[in-house]
């Protein structure tokens, strides 16, 4: 019997070193202290980058525990446990007991925290503004749509890793 391959199948590996390439610029971008700290200065916001980075993903993915959000960031979770206490101590997060797990505590956001998420979130949104002025709604939806697609599909993939 002979293997039908989807039409897609025949353009993926072209087309995959470009995904690539464009995901390394993507994450390069994103990693670059200087874009955190312009976003902190529109924000408004005073926090350490490292915290900054923090307290986004937890609000994010939260509630999080400190091993799952150090894997997240590449980071040792020693050095994340100490910046999730600072953020605890500054009272943009809370740590509870897991309800499954009570070994295991979990961060999540406080109001204050969402405040100052918030504010990022705003910042974040008057700088894509020039980023995508000249990009259609459409092409803004399919972009998010897309991403959001990947994402999911990459994450799937790597939890049967």
């Amino acid at each position: 019997m002979a293997i039908k391959n989807k039409v897609q199948d025949t353009h993926i590996s072209a087309q995959m070193k470009d995904l690539h390439r464009s995901l390394i610029s993507i994450v390069s971008v994103m990693n670059r202290p200087r874009n955190d700290e312009r976003l902190i200065a529109e924000a408004g916001v005073h926090l350490d980058q490292a915290l900054f980075r923090l307290l986004v993903v937890i609000e994010r993915v939260g509630p999080i525990g400190v091993v799952d959000l150090a894997a997240r960031l590449g980071r040792d979770y020693t050095t994340i446990s100490r910046q999730v206490t600072k953020l605890e101590r500054m009272e943009l997060v809370i740590r509870h007991e897991n309800s499954e797990d009570r070994r295991m505590r979990e961060a999540v956001v406080s109001a204050k925290g969402k405040a100052v998420t918030d504010q990022i979130d705003q910042a974040r949104e008057r700088l894509a503004r020039g980023i995508f002025q000249d990009w259609t709604a459409e092409d803004i939806a399919h972009l998010v749509r897309l991403m959001r697609q990947f994402a999911k599909a990459l994450e799937q993939g790597t939890e049967a890793v």
